[in-house]
């Protein structure tokens, strides 16, 4: 091998180490997780050495200008290669930092809300972005605590329709016990179910509730319920459990399964009570909910409706865009499942102002988000009828310990 193509090698070294460096070094002007103190010396150190390997291998291409070089394909292969690299990385930084928010916000207000997977944002961006993406989005929920009065049975008229989204609810046949309304959100599907009696909503639990979850649609199937949504949120470190161990309160069928109430931040009590009207609370323990008259409740949040009053959303409502479960009942105390799915890389879905809107259309008065992402799956006749996906993009859910359900 001669000094020429000697020297080409190198050029070609130096030029991916250069690209590969300089991403690493704008990233950590940027972020203070990835890339700190020491570590981010080390790459300017090693950028300066490429720098000057680059120099050097330009030197012996021009002292070697009258040797052969290569090939022509293997002259321009690398080069194109090279140039595609470089092209990426510079369209990657242009997405992270550049003058359009859209990516920044989704990946922030995403990340951020799952508790697991902050690390995502924080390798590329500081506390300080972090905090004004989030400050300028986010939800202030009603404080209220729900008025069981505004929900009446009796006033249940399918002949008159106020909407589309009136009719699409009322008209149906005669003695179904619920109905599936399938649309999209954001280019994914969407399905709203009504469910006419609440007296038939319960909460299902996962066989082995405690140690490990069930996928919804085997715990439906154990129950004999025709139609089911995951329920409330668990724990989940690592984002490797289980799936076992609910978070807060738990009741199932008037009995206390978990008793851990969350006092403060946007989770609180979803459950139903002897009155079959959807009751929404903040801080309270299991047994205070069940001398209330609560029968079934998970946990879980944010609120979106409350008492007929919207919860007040700035930007996507701070909790960005994936898949999504709700819950929400009518005036007339008909009961809606919704659930959204994502797209197939779980860069889509609903934000909890769309959970909010798609609620407040189809006449819910009291409204709240349940456990999403990977959880999010409606079961009819114990078979899932959306299309759940998994961190590693597989189209399947995972283990959960609750759910809500028909059960007579």
């Amino acid at each position: 091998m001669n000094r020429k193509q000697k020297g080409f090698i190198l050029l070609m070294v130096s030029l991916f180490g250069i690209i590969t460096s300089s991403v690493l070094f704008v990233i950590g002007c940027f972020s203070s997780y990835l890339i700190t103190g020491l570590l981010h010396r080390v790459v300017l150190t090693f950028l300066i050495l490429l720098t000057i390997l680059m120099v050097v291998s330009i030197v012996l291409i021009y002292k070697g200008r009258r040797r052969r070089l290569f090939k022509k394909w293997q002259i321009i292969l690398p080069i194109v290669l090279i140039s595609l690299y470089g092209i990426g990385c510079s369209s990657f930084l242009f997405i992270l930092y550049g003058p359009f928010t859209g990516f920044r916000e989704w990946l922030i207000t995403t990340a951020m809300r799952t508790m697991n997977h902050q690390y995502y944002c924080k390798w590329f961006y500081s506390d300080d972005m972090i905090n004004e993406v989030l400050n300028s989005n986010y939800i202030i929920e009603v404080s209220e605590d729900t008025n069981p009065d505004l929900v009446n049975k009796d006033n249940n008229d399918d002949k008159l329709y106020k909407n589309d989204y009136e009719k699409a609810i009322l008209k149906r046949d005669k003695d179904a016990l619920y109905k599936i309304i399938h649309f999209e959100v954001n280019d994914c599907d969407a399905y709203l179910a009504a469910i006419y009696d609440a007296s038939l909503v319960k909460v299902g639990l996962s066989r082995y509730i405690g140690e490990a979850g069930q996928y919804a649609s085997t715990i439906a199937k154990r129950y004999n319920s025709p139609l089911a949504i995951n329920g409330g949120g668990f724990e989940d470190p690592g984002h490797n459990s289980r799936g076992g161990n609910p978070i807060g309160v738990t009741i199932a069928d008037g009995k206390v399964i978990t008793n851990n109430p969350i006092y403060g931040g946007t989770y609180g009590v979803i459950g139903f009570n002897k009155d079959d009207v959807l009751v929404l609370r903040k801080g309270a323990s299991a047994y205070t909910l069940v001398n209330e008259g609560i029968r079934d409740a998970v946990t879980m949040g944010p609120f979106l409706i409350v008492n007929g009053k919207a919860s007040t959303m700035k930007g996507n409502g701070g909790w960005g865009y994936a898949a999504r479960t709700a819950i929400g009942q009518r005036a007339d105390g008909i009961v809606l499942f919704l659930v959204v799915d994502s797209n197939e890389l779980r860069t889509k879905g609903a934000s909890m102002k769309d959970l909010a809107d798609i609620m407040t259309n189809y006449g819910a008065i009291n409204a709240a988000n349940l456990d999403g992402g990977t959880s999010s799956v409606m079961a009819e006749q114990g078979e899932i009828i959306n299309d759940p996906i998994d961190s590693t993009l597989s189209h399947k859910t995972r283990g959960i310990p609750t759910i809500f359900m028909i059960k007579d």
